[in-house]
Parts: structure tokens; C-alpha cells; sequence
């Protein structure tokens, strides 16, 4: 199946060689590259299940590797965890803003990222065929196709703009904590701040235009999605 293959875009060694002796204990298939460029070269032939993208690569940085499998129809829907030794808030937020579906700080345990490679994989699944699509005020939410439309125009999201939007409006009138979010959208082993959950909703009511004003701050609390009645 694609999603036991994993691309591995990773410059050092030692990292490329941990990551596929542990991944391949798990049963995937890893395929690596040195650089971002080779990596965006192997996505494209190997149409990969997932990638593990590390930020700090010669030439193309991981954020712009990032950005580019994001804007490429053949690999848009990929999910891709960063790995890097940045750990300030603005990284984390830098990371998911581009699309990365998930984040881990170097030094990582091994068991611990493949726990996080199994959560975003059973998100992916979740999306393609157990959910519902979503119609609603003028929105509508493809899960399958991971669309979505505001009236007549096809919005482009990013993986976690998607799973906000998904989440929000699959409960209208429900409101989510930003913890309550993280959890919806990535599991509740990610750690990510209050200020990312807040640059992501910025960014989607950007998008969504006047659509935007549909999702409602809930002071002290955190997020909803205007109830149609």
C-alpha cells in the first residue's frame, strides 16, 4: 500500500539511517533524499503515503519544500511531519502555516515519531472514508477530495486549515477549546500553542472571505462555527 511508503528528505546520515532501520522494523519502505529539490523529484515518482521533511536542508530549505509539494496537484495531498532542531513557537507556526501536518523537535524518540506517523496516517484515512461531506452556509467540504468551496470558488487550505474548518463546521454551534482543536485536527500528542491555533484561524478566515465571518471567537473559551438557524 502507498502509505507504507515513507520519503525521508534528510541530509544527515546518521538521521537517514536511524529513521530507516526503525521504519523498516514497522514494516515501511523508505525511500531518502539529501536534498529538498531530489526530495520534490521523489515525491513526484514515488507518490509516497507520507514524508518526513527536515527544515534545514542545503539549497531549498524544508519550509520551501513544504510550499512546493503543497501547490503541486500530484503531491498536495501527501502528509508531511517536519523534522528539525527549531523549536520556537514561530518555527511551529511557520511550519504548519505552509502545510506540514505535524512537527517534531530533534532529538526525537523513534517510538515517538512512529506514533506520530500512525496518527496522521489514521487522520488521512478518516478524511478519505469515514467522514461525511459537509454543506453548509454556502460552504461546502469534500473529505474525500479534501476540497473546499465558499459558494462557487474552490478555496485552497492547507492540511490543518482543512481539518479546523472540517471540524468547526461538521459541529455548527459547538464550541471548541483551542486545545479541544489540536485534538480534532492533529491528536492529542502534538503540542501546539494557543498562538498557532490562533494564526491558523486568521489564515482561514483570509481565505474563506466573507465566508470567514462564519466562525465565530468565543471570548475565553475559544472557537465556533455560526449556527445556520
Amino acid at each position: 500500500m502507498f502509505e507504507k511508503k515513507i520519503l525521508v528528505i534528510e541530509d544527515d546520515n546518521d538521521i537517514v539511517e536511524l529513521l530507516r532501520v526503525n521504519l523498516t522494523k514497522e514494516g515501511y519502505q523508505v525511500i531518502a533524499a539529501k536534498s529538498g529539490e531530489e526530495g520534490l523529484e521523489l515525491a513526484k515518482r514515488n507518490s509516497p503515503g507520507l514524508v518526513l521533511l527536515d527544515i534545514l536542508l542545503p539549497g531549498a530549505d524544508g519550509l520551501e519544500i513544504c510550499r512546493n509539494l503543497k501547490s503541486d496537484n500530484k503531491t498536495s495531498n501527501i502528509p508531511i511531519i517536519m523534522l528539525t532542531s527549531k523549536s520556537e513557537d514561530l518555527d511551529i507556526v511557520t511550519g504548519l502555516e505552509v502545510g506540514a501536518d505535524d512537527y517534531l523537535t530533534k532529538p526525537f524518540s523513534p517510538k515517538v515519531l512512529i506514533a506520530r506517523i500512525r496518527n496522521v496516517l489514521r487522520r488521512v484515512r478518516a478524511r478519505q472514508n469515514d467522514n461525511p461531506n459537509i454543506e453548509i452556509a454556502g460552504i461546502s467540504i469534500n473529505m474525500g477530495r479534501h476540497e473546499v468551496k465558499a459558494g462557487t470558488r474552490k478555496i485552497a487550505l492547507t492540511p490543518t486549515e482543512f481539518g479546523i474548518l472540517s471540524c468547526l463546521a461538521g459541529r455548527p454551534g459547538w464550541v471548541f477549546s483551542r486545545n479541544q482543536i489540536v485534538d480534532e485536527v492533529r491528536g492529542d500528542e502534538t503540542i501546539i500553542t494557543d498562538r498557532a491555533i490562533d494564526v491558523q484561524i486568521a489564515g482561514l478566515r483570509k481565505k474563506l472571505g466573507k465566508y470567514g465571518e462564519l466562525i465565530d471567537t468565543v471570548r475565553g473559551v475559544g472557537y465556533r462555527f455560526k449556527d445556520s438557524e
